[in-house]
């Protein structure tokens, strides 16, 4: 189990992963089901608390997983039961977030015990991979060593969480502590004690391909709304704007996502891997949020939920919002470059935004109120496809011939 080349040519994601992707579409159903639920009782608070809790959760997961095996997977047997134990660990930590969500709502502690089981069942196969390169890859032997250990001694300051069962404002605290501690300790492996050889294009593949499930969650949240309308009003014009909208919000948001060419520059400038890769937990937690949002509508629609129209919409409308403002950021902080046009770009997607919000406030409808907020991403498809395409190839050029 050493190294793979980082400049391997038609590097490209395995069946493998694929199939352990699978179970994150379980995991992202689950948090966009509990948060919609505390959402349209007007919970708010509890619900982005609980979202954040599992969002970073299930990310976390699939971050470790990913560049892991973008270094170091040989698909033999080692590997490959390894990767099913840690698909074991993805559904239990899934099981684990409706008494998470539940307990946050009551406000007291956050009953995280099964989440944390399903974390000690991935990081059990986890360090086991670790100890392997160690033992296989001399090269990076350091680095494989420092993993394991900061995996493990992180995971034990999980487990004790259980035990101390703190109340729940200071038990965030110490989520806040650890998650830091999480996300802090690749970065300081990679940086001081060695990087390992992740492929670029491979990853950037790999971060595609979650964004395509979580994309799932917006899909979903669509044909939720589009049976509410149909259950209630039959197949009418309401329940066509629904559809479209909804369609094409997904497919907008997809369009512009894969605009960005994040393998180039990926693979010309590594050390920009961290800022990208992690900035993609807001990219990952937005798509589900809208997905979530658009659940929220279709309780809206049927008439059962606790809030007013405006605010099912802005479930939607916030979290579209935030996608496209990381977006961006994202952008901008990969290719070191802030270009007018495109900030021209975002201030007009988020003034479509507010116009989907104020016609809902004005007596428009639900459906309606979601086409527009899918023209949010449609402004920045029309703009980079007639002029923005040339803005970042003179970007990409400069940025690659630093």
């Amino acid at each position: 189990m050493v190294g793979r080349d980082p400049d391997e040519a038609h590097r490209t994601a395995t069946p493998l992963e694929l199939l352990f992707d699978l179970t994150f579409v379980v995991a992202f159903s689950q948090a966009g089901t509990q948060t919609a639920h505390l959402l349209e009782l007007g919970h708010f608070v509890p619900a982005i608390i609980g979202f954040t809790i599992a969002v970073f959760a299930i990310c976390l997961a699939w971050i470790n997983y990913a560049w892991l095996a973008s270094a170091y997977d040989n698909d033999d047997v080692f590997f490959r039961v390894a990767t099913m134990v840690q698909m074991l660990g993805v559904l239990v930590l899934a099981l684990g977030l409706p008494p998470a969500f539940h307990s946050i709502d009551e406000g007291e502690h956050l009953d995280n015990g099964v989440m944390v089981a399903g974390y000690v069942i991935m990081r059990v196969a986890a360090v086991a991979l670790w100890l392997r390169v160690a033992r296989h890859d001399r090269e990076h032997r350091r680095s494989a060593l420092a993993y394991a250990t900061v995996i493990g001694a992180i995971q034990v300051g999980w487990v004790t969480t259980i035990f101390i069962d703190p109340a729940l404002p200071v038990m965030l605290g110490i989520f806040a502590v650890l998650g830091t501690l999480e996300l802090l300790g690749p970065f300081v492996i990679e940086r001081r004690v060695g990087g390992t050889p992740w492929h670029a294009h491979h990853i950037a593949e790999r971060y595609g391909l979650l964004v395509i499930i979580t994309l799932g969650e917006v899909v979903l949240g669509t044909i939720l709304a589009i049976s509410a309308v149909v259950e209630r009003q039959g197949w009418t014009f309401e329940a066509a704007l629904v559809a479209f909208g909804g369609t094409l919000l997904a497919f907008g948001l997809w369009w512009v996502y894969f605009t960005i060419p994040s393998a180039k520059v990926l693979h010309r400038f590594r050390e920009r891997g961290f800022t990208w890769g992690y900035g993609h937990l807001v990219i990952f937690g937005s798509l589900a949020a809208t997905g979530a949002g658009l659940h929220v509508a279709a309780y809206e629609i049927e008439g059962i939920a606790h809030i007013g129209e405006v605010a099912a919409l802005l479930t939607v409308v916030v979290p579209v919002g935030v996608f496209l403002t990381a977006l961006f950021a994202i952008y901008s902080l990969l290719l070191r470059a802030f270009d007018r046009f495109h900030i021209l770009l975002f201030v007009l997607s988020m003034a479509a935004l507010g116009i989907a919000v104020l016609a809902v406030m004005s007596g428009a409808s639900m459906g309606a109120g979601i086409v527009l907020t899918a023209c949010a991403p449609l402004v920045v498809i029309v703009g980079y496809e007639t002029v923005g395409f040339r803005h970042q190839a003179s970007a990409l050029q400069r940025a690659l011939e630093k």
